[in-house]
């Protein structure tokens, strides 16, 4: 269990890529690990308090999640990314499926992960599915 503050930064550089607003809020997370499974919740809601760009960010994001792992490194995982966006009453709802293997290069540890995404929710002009594709360096004690 851990908690914190979340932030957002004003990294758009036009209005059509974002806005460029600041913001904080409080975020959460719980979890718990047990025979090989990985499930909890994570969630936060931001406020934006200075920026440009229209309409203010007031949102909230959940993203309930479980996974397992096997004894030879791979993990099977789904989660949601959902956020509610309290200016527009619109829900998005990404449902993402994901496999993970752990491999060595040499002594270097790395994750690769495949994932695909299906939307349950999503406002006008959303797309329906994507896929993540991520490369994850990793360096033990």
């Amino acid at each position: 269990m851990g908690a914190g503050p979340a932030l957002l930064l004003p990294t758009a550089t036009d209005g059509a890529l974002g806005q460029g607003q600041w913001g904080a809020g409080p975020t959460a997370v719980v979890l718990r690990q047990d025979k090989g499974f990985t499930y909890g919740m994570l969630g936060n809601h931001i406020w934006s308090y200075e920026g440009w760009g229209e309409p203010a960010v007031n949102a909230t994001y959940l993203q309930p999640f479980l996974g397992y792992t096997t004894k030879t490194l791979t993990s099977f995982f789904v989660n949601t990314e959902s956020t509610y966006d309290w200016q527009g009453e619109q829900w998005t709802v990404p449902v993402n499926f994901m496999v993970n293997q752990m491999v060595k290069v040499g002594k270097q540890p790395i994750s690769l992960q495949l994932g695909y995404r299906s939307y349950a929710e999503g406002p006008a002009g959303a797309p329906d599915w994507g896929l993540r594709l991520t490369v994850t360096f990793l360096f033990p004690k």
